[in-house]
């Protein structure tokens, strides 16, 4: 019975569904989009044509690496050149061996040029230098990275940072130039170099030689500057204070404020005369001083070997060697030696001359001549040619060498085998004989006069001054009694007998006045002695005439 219903209610189903029309299938336009899809397709263009803008424009990527990245952050650190932007820094991390900060920066694209192998990039801080005080603007907004394009047609990706900034940028106008100097003295990088008290450049770099021996300083002179350069060109050393004590004084110069404090260079040609402009990277000698740089060249210089045995007290290394005030040449080195054979000691004296300051006559003599310079020099030795210390400054004390011809030394033996023995050996050394200063000898003379002044018996001879002394006071005690006796005893017979003089001058007086008889009878006296006088004469000259009238007698007047 159930059996039948379920076959009735399938068979009623299949009938409605048999009855119900089937569907019509229509095509739809496929090439019609639908309108939800345009905002992905948009954006997604505009992210393609955006990623391949910045892929297009993106610059070069390079590695600079440093000791250290004080200051620097990633995504704001920026890479200037001449203070405009033309990198970032991308990323900062350690090396491998964490002994280097290595630092990736992303280059504008228009700054491709940085990657030039010779670029030099460097961290911008506050910096107090020979230059002067730079990077101060870092102060407010952080530290950045410095730029300097390089020339060179190779590319890099991977620099080494500058631990300082370079003084002379590649865009800089100017030559640069090379001194050799013995010792670096108060300059460092930075430092000024003048021309006429004009800063006209700046030091560059210095380093050591490879020999250990020298210095060598890059200097760069700013255009248009550098045309006072010249082959003839000297530089020296204008560093602070240059204070000299020698023989001729005391002198004090100094090229600028400036060079006190931070060094400097300077430089001239003599007569003020280049010569051709010299060619960038030219060598130059670094004097000490101006003096020495601007000194004309005076050939080669000689060694002369000065043996002394007195104090070379106030003689140092510099000191002037000096033939009747002309200067020579100078003190190299001063030393000691001990003789055992004599035992005493000797001071070696190694000085530098130069004899073509002796003139130009006598640098033509020594050019005609045929002698060696040891024989000439042995003949003047002959003629009394020697050395002696003498005062140059009271005050100092300074001491220099005196080359001149002293009646005092024994010349040589001429043509001895021994005196000429050795002076042809090539290398070997001019030796001059010395003679004693004046001063040595005063002091030689004070202490044989001290020594004489110590024989004598002082003491002895201040206790005889005693007695002597005590003496003469028992004396004069016995003088005072002796005057206050005669005061006593002999001064009232002395007024009694001045009193009887006194009359007796007075009784004379009155004899001797005019009117006392004695005086006319004087006066007749002499008025007669006249007349007999007279007498006398007339008589006289009567026999003068008459002889015989001694024998005959006077004649009468009718004879």
């Amino acid at each position: 019975m159930s059996k039948e219903k379920t076959g009735t209610t399938d068979d009623v189903a299949d009938d409605l569904v048999e009855a119900i029309p089937a569907p019509v299938k229509k095509r739809q336009w496929d090439w019609i989009p639908s309108l939800i899809w345009l905002i992905p397709i948009l954006a997604a263009v505009i992210g393609i044509s955006l990623a391949v803008q910045t892929w297009v424009q993106r610059g070069p990527e390079i590695t600079i690496t440093f000791h250290s990245a004080e200051g620097l952050e990633a995504g704001k650190t920026k890479v200037k050149y001449k203070e405009v932007e033309i990198g970032t820094v991308q990323s900062i991390t350690l090396s491998e061996d964490h002994a280097l900060v290595l630092v990736t920066v992303l280059l504008k694209k228009e700054a491709k040029s940085f990657t030039a192998a010779d670029s030099r990039f460097w961290v911008v801080r506050p910096r107090v230098a020979g230059s002067g005080v730079s990077g101060l603007s870092t102060l407010l907004f952080g530290p950045y990275i410095g730029a300097d394009a390089g020339a060179a047609k190779e590319k890099a990706d991977h620099f080494t940072g500058l631990e300082v900034p370079p003084i002379v940028t590649r865009d800089a106008s100017g030559k640069q130039y090379v001194l050799h100097a013995n010792d670096i003295g108060s300059l460092d990088i930075g430092s000024p170099v003048y021309y006429r008290r004009i800063k006209v450049g700046q030091v560059a770099a210095y380093d050591l030689d490879d020999d250990g021996k020298g210095i060598t300083v890059r200097i760069f002179v700013n255009a248009p500057y550098d045309k006072f350069v010249g082959i003839n060109t000297r530089f020296w050393h204008a560093s602070g204070f240059n204070m000299q004590v020698n023989a001729s004084g005391f002198t004090l110069n100094t090229q600028a404020l400036a060079t006190v404090v931070l060094g400097g260079l300077s430089f001239q040609a003599p007569e003020d005369n280049p010569g051709t402009p010299a060619k960038e990277n030219t060598a130059f000698v670094l004097a000490e001083n101006q003096a020495e740089a601007l000194r004309e060249q005076d050939g080669q210089a000689q060694m002369v070997l000065l043996n002394f045995k007195q104090s070379v007290r106030g003689l140092t290394p510099g000191a002037e060697v000096s033939f009747r005030g002309l200067v020579l040449g100078q003190v190299k080195s001063i030393g000691i030696e001990y003789d055992p054979a004599r035992q005493e000691f000797s001071m070696p004296v190694l000085a530098e001359v130069y004899p073509e300051r002796l003139g130009r006559k006598f640098i033509e003599y020594q050019r005609q001549s045929k002698l060696t310079p040891q024989h000439r020099l042995h003949l003047m030795i002959n003629r009394g040619l020697g050395a002696q210390l003498r005062i140059g400054n009271l005050i100092t004390g300074q001491v220099y060498i005196a080359l001149d011809f002293f009646p005092k030394i024994v010349p040589a033996k001429k043509g001895s085998a021994e005196n000429m023995a050795g002076l042809d050996t090539p290398g070997s050394l001019l030796q001059l004989p010395t003679i004693p200063s004046s001063t040595d000898e005063i002091q030689t003379q004070v202490s044989e006069i001290a020594l004489k002044l110590s024989k004598v018996p002082f003491d002895q001879i201040g206790d005889e001054l005693q007695q002597s002394l005590k003496v003469l006071k028992e004396t004069l005690d016995s003088t005072g009694q002796l005057a206050e006796k005669l005061n006593n005893d002999v001064a009232p017979e002395i007024t009694v007998a001045m009193q009887d003089v006194r009359k007796t001058l007075n009784a004379a007086e009155r004899t001797l006045s005019e009117d006392a008889p004695l005086q006319q009878d004087l006066r007749q006296t002499l008025q007669e002695l006249t007349r007999a006088a007279a007498s006398l004469r007339i008589l006289t000259d009567y026999f003068e005439r008459h002889p015989e009238a001694v024998i005959r007698g006077k004649r009468g007047d009718n004879q």
